[in-house]
């Protein structure tokens, strides 16, 4: 429930920041993919469908949080506090990330708020 209301706030903020009218615009996260391995310290890629951008969110700034879902729950963990990129460009397509140093867990998610959120399929990040 927490969770749900900081991804309305910070979406809202993103919104307000770019200056976005009522278009919604949720690309799909291509990158990563489900099943995914990611190492900490490396250098990764997210990607998104950039096909269907709406006129009015082609100046839109995004913002990209990482976080895990726990079987059986909704809640999405966002680590809001440290975000994996922010303020690129919407159109960009794609944004490489430093791999933070976190717990090894196999349900990781990316989250990518341009005036909406999407989440990514789960994925794994090791040592």
């Amino acid at each position: 429930m927490f969770s749900s209301k900081v991804v309305a706030f910070l979406t809202m903020l993103v919104a307000v920041a770019s200056g976005a009218t009522n278009d919604v615009f949720r690309p799909q996260i291509t990158a990563p993919k489900a099943g995914d391995v990611w190492t900490v310290g490396t250098v990764q890629t997210i990607a998104w469908d950039t096909s269907n951008i709406p006129a009015a969110n082609q100046n839109q700034t995004g913002l990209i949080l990482l976080g895990f879902i726990e079987d059986g729950s909704i809640d999405e963990h966002l680590n809001t506090t440290n975000p994996l990129a922010s303020n690129f460009p919407i159109t960009a397509g794609s944004v490489s990330v430093n791999v933070p140093d976190v717990t090894p867990r196999d349900d990781y998610v990316v989250v990518l708020f341009g005036d909406s959120g999407n989440t990514s399929p789960q994925f794994s990040i090791v040592n």
